[in-house]
């Protein structure tokens, strides 16, 4: 159906499609998912990850897929399968990704898999251009499962499906990553440019003339050829505020929330927090890890609890800033989206913590715009992929304060120090909290 209430058939020049990456869907013969699809966050496989970090560790798998064995790899999630739901296995036809199954759903069926769903499944040789055949047999996947590669602005097909609304024979492309068509469409175009989203995760994506590979980091293809998009990605970020809302303030508005939180200061009281709600990501890659508040004490209230959270994720992605300028890699424009950028007491503690100005992008649409500007590129709508720039707005930057930033400093040290110091604490709690497994 056409969500557009001012769109129809006749004004639909062709379909982009983008969705979360890399969610792991399992198809019958008939293209018919066989169970829900495990997403891109689940942490169930740590034990399989493991087990293919043993298994491959000669293998130079970060150098030839762009990323390490982690919860984000599909390889672990099937070997998970193999081992609590054989009966999925044996009935698997073929596995995608979910804006992969759209496509091939809309185009009544094909192979379509987008080339950052390859990418980021761990299963794909960037250097060779292909499915790597060792990785993919260490982990139980079936090279026959896997579809044929696309680039995202690439016509796979055309609308054969009559329920879709749209006029059979409409061109649809492969589709795009919803975090590469949100960085898109925010106007990273140039090299040096990065965004921060502040989402129900945390995503970090700077711009690169060339593949950046480094176990501390994801590594995407960006829309434009030639590019790529080297980012981090925290397993948790706004879920967190959420969490935090829903089950310790009692549903207290955010706006109130976010006054409590100003109030508490820079360093909220002393108290320095991890966000690691979900385990995480980059660039510890470690889903055993575990959330903290450190340095409480009687005189804390809410709003410092609530404000130590702001500042963990901030510092989250000043690790992954870090982690940029040790590469060489120098930030020169950002760029700050998604949900906790109406946030100005979030949107400051970031600027602070980074030292850096943030560009808030005006009514940002997100990944919907990249998919229907990378439609309009596959069918010849726009010349070039820097017309995007048209489509973006920027609000008024947000300055970093000197003085906060060098208090900050001292803090994000602390904040660095915990984990590593917490790291075999947390894995034993862990334990206490992860379902009982079938030895």
């Amino acid at each position: 159906m056409l969500s557009d209430a001012n769109a129809s058939q006749d004004t639909v020049a062709a379909v982009g499609i983008s969705g979360m990456v890399p969610t792991l869907i399992c198809l019958d013969q008939e293209g018919v998912p066989l169970r829900p699809s495990i997403q891109q966050n689940d942490a169930r496989a740590f034990r399989e990850i493991e087990k293919l970090r043993q298994t491959l560790a000669d293998q130079n798998v970060l150098e030839r897929t762009g990323s390490d064995i982690t919860q984000q790899s599909i390889g672990p999630k099937v070997l998970w399968l193999h081992r609590h739901e054989p009966e999925v296995v044996e009935n698997t036809a073929a596995i995608c990704g979910s804006y992969d199954f759209i496509v091939r759903r809309m185009v009544g069926g094909g192979r379509s898999t987008e080339a950052n769903w390859a990418l980021e499944s761990g299963l794909y040789d960037l250097v060779d251009e292909r499915w790597a055949e060792d990785i993919c047999a260490a982990c139980n996947t079936d090279l026959s499962w896997l579809g044929e590669v696309s680039q995202p602005s690439e016509v796979v097909g055309e609308v054969a499906d009559p329920d879709s609304g749209l006029a059979l024979g409409t061109p649809v492309i492969a589709g795009s990553a919803d975090h590469v068509a949100s960085a898109f469409s925010a106007g990273l175009v140039e090299e040096g440019d990065l965004l921060v989203k502040l989402g129900g995760a945390g995503d970090i994506l700077f711009t690169s003339a060339d593949p950046v590979v480094d176990k501390r980091l994801f590594l995407d293809y960006h829309p434009m050829p030639g590019k790529y998009l080297p980012n981090g990605r925290m397993a948790a970020s706004g879920s967190v505020i959420r969490w935090f809302q829903e089950e310790l303030a009692c549903d207290t508005s955010l706006e109130e929330l976010d006054r409590e939180a100003e109030e508490a200061g820079v360093g909220a009281g002393g108290i320095v927090a991890l966000p690691y709600f979900l385990g995480e990501k980059t660039p510890i890659n470690d889903p055993q890890a575990r959330g903290m508040f450190v340095g409480l004490h009687l005189g804390h209230r809410r709003g410092h609890l609530f404000r130590a959270i702001l500042e963990s994720i901030a510092f989250g992605f000043a690790h992954h800033v870090e982690i940029l300028w040790e590469l060489g890699l120098e930030p020169r424009r950002v760029r700050v989206t998604n949900g906790g950028s109406r946030s100005r007491v979030w949107k400051q503690i970031v600027a602070d913590v980074l030292g850096l100005p943030l560009e808030p992008i005006y009514q940002h649409p997100g990944s919907s715009l990249g998919a229907a500007f990378a439609a309009g590129m596959g069918i010849g709508v726009f010349e070039k992929w820097d017309e995007i720039e048209r489509f973006v707005r920027v609000e008024e930057r947000i300055e970093p304060n000197e003085e906060n930033n060098l208090r900050y400093r001292d803090l994000y040290q602390v904040y660095r120090s915990l984990y590593p110091a917490l790291k075999e604490q947390q894995h034993v709690l862990a334990t206490f909290s992860a379902p009982k497994e079938v030895p």
